[in-house]
């Protein structure tokens, strides 16, 4: 039947999950224009543009600075035989200041630094966390199985034709 089963559910969110990001896409630049338009009356449009081009590279080369911060923690974190969740987390939030702060704006700029300062990037990944560890669901049937397995190795030569059979 039409409209039943996940592939409904499926089809649904990505259809909102489109228009969410549509919205996004379309309302910000709107307030983003307005707001350099309401600077550019009080300031002119020189210092205006030369804030939104400081900003832009003053981001970048933070972002950078933080980034490259994050990829010595992930590699130590490797080293010492640690899974570099938090770090790697981390980094993705980084990359996305990135592409905050050289987009030009305001808006976007105050976002963009928020995410390269550690306690509110540390926060955001709280955040971030919460919100998966509710939307993900694990799902068992039956009883677990043990997690350890007995096995025997044995060595057989190349040439042999015929597997060994287990008894």
């Amino acid at each position: 039947m039409p409209g039943h089963g996940y592939g409904s559910v499926s089809a649904g969110r990505a259809l909102l999950l489109f228009l969410r990001l549509l919205l996004l896409l379309t309302i910000v630049p709107i307030v983003e224009l307005a707001i350099l338009f309401r600077i550019a009356e009080e300031f002119e449009w020189g210092p205006t543009i030369a804030l939104v081009l400081i900003t832009g590279a003053l981001g970048a080369w933070l972002a950078r600075r933080e980034g490259l911060k994050t990829l010595a923690r992930i590699q130590a974190e490797l080293a010492r035989g640690v899974p570099p969740t938090a770090a790697m987390v981390d980094g993705a939030l980084i990359l996305v200041a990135g592409a905050m702060l050289v987009t030009p704006g305001i808006l976007t700029d105050i976002c963009g630094f928020m995410l390269l300062i550690p306690p509110c990037r540390g926060w955001i990944r709280h955040r971030l966390a919460e919100y998966f560890n509710r939307r993900i669901v694990v799902m068992h049937h039956g009883d677990r199985p043990d997690p350890f397995v007995d096995v025997t190795a044995t060595s057989r030569d190349a040439n042999e034709s015929e597997p060994d059979r287990l008894p």
